[in-house]
């Protein structure tokens, strides 16, 4: 079997999966016209320089999209209690092709479920010069590394029926603090917290819709350390599992 080949046998399966359809692209969706359809006419919210509806826009964009890559790690926790895994270690196919499908599945749902924010937050009145439409998903493809690595993490750590709530719960979680929901302030123990997130630059990537010029250097160098930490505990897993099988 070819990498092409088992990643188009892993898109296939995800796009029928409804369950993960409902929540990474019509929940968040739906919330999106719930929360910025009331307030579209709000052009700074609470300070931020932001629009209501921009703002809303990246941070349903964010937790659609981590709840797509983040899902990876529900895929690999029930091929492993069914022994899928283990009988694709007998194939020619290699490890880093099985993590490559695994990965490029959730970064094309998570694409899907951006460019989906995007159309619905056109019609709500976002607008931004047309490269600013690129950079802002550059920006939050990149600020999703991390999520992918915990993802495959995650699968390799639980089971099948516990990985489902994890899954859930850390994206709330990281939703939480990192801002989706509303502004961090400008201090305060929140946002000491908020700024050593990557969701929280995630959401932050928005400003690019302004005018801004993306991350700082802190950004960027919070997004990495979590991309590598948790790569690192990733194949750790991975390593360990492997052993036990």
């Amino acid at each position: 079997m070819t990498g092409f080949v088992f990643t188009r046998y892993e898109l296939l399966r995800t796009i029928r999966n409804r369950r993960f359809l409902v929540f990474s692209l019509a929940f968040p969706l739906l919330l999106y016209v719930l929360v910025a359809g009331p307030s579209r006419q709000v052009h700074d919210l609470r300070h931020t320089g932001v629009s209501a509806p921009l703002y809303f826009m990246v941070g349903l964009a964010a937790f659609g999209a981590m709840n797509a890559v983040l899902a990876v790690g529900a895929r690999i926790a029930a091929e492993r209690s069914i022994g899928w895994n283990r009988q694709l270690r007998l194939t020619p196919l290699s490890p880093r092709t099985y993590f490559r499908a695994k990965v490029v599945t959730g970064y094309l749902m998570a694409l899907a479920t951006i460019a989906a924010l995007f159309v619905v937050g056109a019609s709500l009145g976002v607008r931004m010069p047309a490269l600013r439409w690129p950079e802002l998903t550059v920006m939050l493809l990149v600020g999703l590394l991390p999520f992918a690595a915990l993802g495959i993490l995650l699968g390799h750590l639980l089971t099948a029926d516990s990985v489902g709530p994890a899954v859930g719960g850390t994206t709330a979680l990281f939703a939480l603090l990192g801002g989706v929901w509303f502004p961090v302030g400008a201090d305060g123990v929140l946002h000491a917290v908020a700024v050593a997130l990557p969701s929280y630059w995630l959401v932050q990537a928005g400003r690019v819709g302004v005018g801004g010029h993306g991350w700082s250097a802190a950004g960027w160098l919070v997004v990495a350390a979590w991309a590598v930490a948790l790569a690192v505990a990733a194949r750790v897993g991975y390593r360990r599992d492997s052993r036990r099988g």
